[in-house]
């Protein structure tokens, strides 16, 4: 038998059919947050904000137009977020080290795992790096 590293020896909690449950969870997900971006395009090209400002006849209008690209642009930024972290969790799962505490080491809980399957910190150093 050969020796795992304590990393690898805590992972090992989430049974294979746990790990494919939790990566299929992912792959789901990454499909949604990349239909959201394709989406978010989409209405960015049909409502730029020249499109908008062009329709717009006062600055509160004008105000207006620029929100809605801003939030626009916020939605875009925070899909991509969202398929960089869930890509993350997906190449630790392939690499081995799904399941472990980026920040400690230790395991993260189940638990919190099947809540948030692409989390990379227990919740411990979550809420520390959240300043909670």
């Amino acid at each position: 038998m050969s020796h795992m590293s304590t990393k690898q020896s805590k992972v090992t909690k989430l049974s294979p059919q746990d790990l494919e449950q939790l990566a299929r969870q992912l792959r789901s997900q990454l499909a949604m947050a990349r239909e959201q971006i394709r989406l978010a395009l989409l209405r960015r090209d049909t409502e730029s904000y020249a499109q908008l400002a062009g329709q717009v006849h006062n600055s509160d209008e004008e105000a207006l137009a620029g929100v809605l690209v801003d939030v626009n642009l916020a939605e875009i930024a925070r899909e991509t977020d969202e398929a960089r972290t869930i890509n993350a969790a997906l190449a630790r799962i392939r690499s081995g080290s799904y399941g472990v505490c980026v920040e400690c080491g230790e395991p993260i809980d189940e638990a919190r795992l099947r809540a948030y399957p692409a989390a990379n910190r227990c919740l411990t150093c979550q809420r520390s790096r959240e300043g909670t």
